[in-house]
């Protein structure tokens, strides 16, 4: 048994440009959709506005809970520790520097970063308070 032929159809023109034959043969086949479907296909219907958007809502709640919410947690946990810093707490500064709180004023803070070594600081530039009364995680 022999394989069916592709059908093929001719494509009219008007005749009048050069590379415009009069009867051009073009395969009709399953990878071609004819003028015919095409036009007898509707239009797609169109969806409601708002559940277009509900994916981005959803993503925008999920980036809200679980990287803008505890952002901010931390940010406020750490701005209440700045502002409670004490004499005797150990600090870090966004500088990288580690020392012993010596001395508090209202912006600026003396750290001791080694005997006989202190530096002043900026209150807001502290990344870490910490008590050195408080007891290790893992004892």
């Amino acid at each position: 048994m022999q394989p069916r032929p592709l059908p093929v159809a001719t494509c009219g023109g008007s005749g009048t440009h050069p590379r415009e034959a009069s009867s051009r043969p073009f395969i009709v086949g399953s990878m071609f959709i004819t003028p015919a479907y095409a036009q007898a296909a509707g239009a797609a219907p169109e969806a409601n506005g708002l559940i277009t958007l509900l994916p981005l809502v959803l993503v925008f709640v999920a980036f809200y809970f679980l990287m803008i919410r505890p952002q901010q947690r931390r940010m406020k946990t750490l701005q209440r520790a700045v502002e409670a810093v004490k004499k005797g707490d150990s600090v870090v500064t966004a500088g990288g520097i580690v020392g012993r709180v010596t001395k508090v004023e209202d912006r600026f803070v003396e750290v001791e970063i080694a005997p006989n070594t202190r530096v002043r600081v900026i209150k807001s530039t502290l990344t870490e308070v910490t008590n050195p009364l408080a007891k290790p995680a893992n004892d």
